[in-house]
């Protein structure tokens, strides 16, 4: 039996990805700091460690009780705009943790180390992107998600660190942080809808995503080091179709059962349209299942419908470390 160690574990795509690779047969690790996941998340048969991918300590006990075959690499904190106002802890999460991550799995020769990277390092790019296209990302998160993939790529040259990136985009569904107010914008306009508030657009809300529904993602990602063909490879991962957000709002007050209402803020600086081509994937790992939005948003609906709203969140313990050109609906911590 195999042996994985997934970071994030406690969070959305981490839990649902330990469930997949429990499925899988394989022994898995966990560890998580829970600033931004929960418990409750993580499957029965995880063997977790709680504490951050930053304690090299933590990583080296690991390391000493496990002979870790393959690392899924989640951990991370995932708010595009926001992090032009939190550099130093973007950069600390997001790039040095998986750095300690890549260190450990060159000196433990670990067989492959996955990772989870974003759409985000494309920034203002010709449509639909393709992985043969030079990234140019536009703010912190995305320059840090590409900063990991190059040092993957050195990894492999110098010391043969086989990997695999994800690049991936608008992942939602159940189990997500519905009390993080700075990223992930179907929880948010969920969490407001829910509890009778108008849902909040920066600008017109004609900006467009293609929305993935995670359940069409994870086993993709899960068996991938399985493929030896995936291995040293790229791959956009996500939705086909794209949609605008305010679109999107009606979609989620209707699975809500809840009146239509939206606020429109002042535009922020963010990319307009982030729509991505899956052909490469499809190419070597197959295709896979694109749920439609409106059903995938309709289970995330009546599960979060029926979870609790937890009222501790990372979000809340982040310091904003520039609050120039701050939009004001993020000044407040409630």
């Amino acid at each position: 039996m195999e042996t994985v160690l997934i970071t994030g574990v406690a969070g959305f795509l981490g839990s649902h990805i330990a469930d997949q690779c429990l499925k899988l047969g394989f022994n898995v690790i966990g560890i998580d700091d829970l600033s931004g996941g929960y418990i409750e998340n993580i499957p029965q048969d995880v063997n977790f460690f709680e504490g951050s991918i930053n304690d090299k300590n933590l990583l080296d006990k690991i390391w000493e009780r496990h002979n870790i075959d393959y690392v899924y690499h989640f951990a991370a904190y995932a708010a595009e705009g926001l992090s032009h106002f939190i550099r130093r802890h973007n950069y600390q999460t997001n790039l040095l943790g998986s750095v300690n991550l890549i260190n450990k799995s060159i000196l433990c020769k670990v067989k492959c180390f996955i990772f989870a990277s974003s759409i985000a390092v494309y920034g203002t790019n010709h449509l639909p992107a393709t992985e043969e296209m030079s990234p140019k990302p536009e703010d912190p998160y995305g320059i840090s998600k590409y900063a990991v993939e190059l040092d993957l790529a050195a990894a492999n040259k110098v010391f043969g660190l086989p990997y695999i990136i994800f690049r991936l985009h608008n992942v939602y569904g159940e189990r997500q942080n519905l009390s993080d107010k700075f990223r992930n914008v179907i929880s948010i306009f969920m969490k407001q809808s829910i509890n009778n508030l108008p849902m909040t657009i920066f600008g017109d809300g004609m900006q467009t995503r293609a929305f993935s529904y995670v359940h069409d993602i994870v086993p993709i990602i899960s068996r991938a080091p399985l493929i030896d063909m995936a291995y040293q490879q790229v791959f956009n991962l996500g939705a086909d179709q794209s949609v605008s957000i305010l679109n999107l709002t009606t979609i989620i007050a209707k699975s809500l059962g809840k009146e239509h209402a939206v606020i429109h803020l002042p535009s922020r600086k963010e990319v307009v349209h982030a729509v991505a081509s899956h052909d490469n994937l499809r190419r070597i790992l197959g295709d896979y299942h694109n749920t439609p939005l409106e059903d995938g948003i309709q289970n995330m609906a009546n599960w979060a419908l029926k979870t609790k709203q937890h009222k501790t969140t990372q979000s809340l313990s982040i310091e904003i470390e520039i609050t120039n050109e701050l939009p004001p609906s993020w000044q407040s911590k409630k």
